[in-house]
């Protein structure tokens, strides 16, 4: 593939520019990783047997990538950035297509450790892509639009799932196959059609820890541990306790992803205006709500539908937090951007490794307690983005740091 640099981007056709290259790997992504996420619940339970311990095993296993993903420093001294995040995604689809085939627990871990690998390398460089590729004026709007995107692909997979389930009595099989097929081969394509974008900052090729964005950092640690617990037990409350079907758990997930179409654009023109600190905020507010409110289900015995009705909300106030990427953004040294993507996604993901696992059997003890372990998580972020300055710039990082050149450690 030929290198052309980022600068002179501009002068290829519009199809084969770094931004509609980041839309159709926004796209590909999704059609393999909401298609497993959809079928996840109901296949494990039906086809494996699953209990809330198996599913918490199987979502520490499917971190643990992540928790690796400071690997990604290492492999681009070999490897660019952009080839990197094209292989994962041809993993994921991969992985994604081969689940079907494996309905026991080892088999499940073992497909799902494929995908994982696949999916957390590609967020990792995704994530660098991003900042580096979209100027800092632009990014809240276009990552607002490339969220859209994601949500309209997965709303593509959920809508053929819901009208084609029972219609047509799919198999898990198949589903998967279609998929993850999809997938890899848009992941193929861009690898083939578009030149390697040459970036004017030089990324430095080694693990970057620097104290100045320690606020960063510790809103990562926080958005990884709070997270696990809606990825992990959410979905699954909605089969195990209300016995959701396939077409009913998709069609929720539909609902979300419609409304995230139409709200994420908007969440990034908000940031723009606003500001990352009020958005978060806001997001951090609406989350501990949330997650009391979902302890009441149990403690109060509310019905499937207060229980769909939080899952929607909890998916709204999640799509805020690309304000965390354009805080980083903002403050950071521009070589920075891809070691600290893997840094902070491999922090991000810390809590995950073992969260889940734990969780689950809290889970068989008390799922309200689950909940209102996280309504703590999310009240601790929202203590952390008191600290976001209005104004986040080098030198400038947290509310208690002064307006100065940023020095070089």
């Amino acid at each position: 593939m030929p290198i052309i640099p980022l600068n002179d981007a501009h002068n290829l056709p519009r199809w084969r520019q770094p931004v509609t290259l980041l839309f159709l790997m926004a796209i590909a992504m999704p059609l393999a990783f909401a298609t497993w996420n959809a079928l996840l619940n109901n296949f494990v339970i039906e086809a494996a047997g699953f209990d809330g311990v198996d599913i918490g095993w199987l979502h520490t296993v499917r971190e643990i990538p992540g928790f690796l993903a400071i690997g990604v420093i290492y492999i681009i001294i070999f490897m660019r950035e952009q080839t990197l995040g094209l292989l994962s995604l041809i993993f994921l689809g991969v992985g994604t297509a081969l689940t079907g085939y494996f309905p026991t627990l080892t088999g499940l871990l073992i497909m799902t450790m494929i995908s994982s690998i696949g999916f957390h390398y590609y967020e990792t460089v995704n994530q660098s892509l991003q900042l580096q590729w979209l100027s800092k004026e632009r990014a809240p709007q276009m990552l607002g639009w490339l969220v859209a995107a994601g949500s309209a692909a997965s709303l593509v997979a959920y809508g053929a799932l819901v009208l084609t389930w029972q219609l047509y009595d799919l198999s898990y099989n198949f589903v998967y196959v279609t998929a993850g097929g999809l997938c890899t081969l848009i992941a193929i394509f861009c690898w083939n059609a578009y030149p390697q974008f040459e970036t004017p900052n030089p990324q430095i090729k080694k693990m970057v820890l620097r104290r100045r964005y320690w606020l960063y950092y510790a809103l990562q640690f926080m958005s990884g541990a709070r997270r696990q617990v809606f990825v992990v037990f959410a979905a699954f409350m909605m089969v195990e306790l209300f016995g959701f079907e396939v077409h009913e758990i998709t069609l929720l997930f539909l609902v979300n992803y419609v409304i995230t179409i139409v709200v994420a654009p908007m969440i990034g023109r908000w940031i723009g205006i606003f500001g990352e600190r009020n958005m978060l905020v806001i997001e951090y507010i609406g989350l501990t709500l949330i997650f009391l409110a979902y302890g009441g289900i149990y403690y109060f015995g509310w019905g499937a539908v207060i229980g769909a009705f939080l899952y929607v909300m909890n998916h709204v106030f999640f799509s805020m937090a690309f304000a965390i990427k354009t805080y980083f953004q903002k403050i950071a040294d521009p070589a920075d951007i891809a070691p600290t993507a893997a840094v902070a996604f491999t922090i991000n993901h810390i809590a995950a490794v073992f969260l889940p696992a734990g969780l689950g059997y809290l889970w068989i003890v008390s799922p309200g307690g689950v909940y209102w372990l996280a309504a703590a998580m999310a009240l601790g972020s929202l203590l952390l983005s008191f600290m976001i300055p209005r104004d986040p710039c080098p030198g400038h990082e947290t509310v208690f740091a002064r307006v100065i050149p940023a020095p070089a450690e």
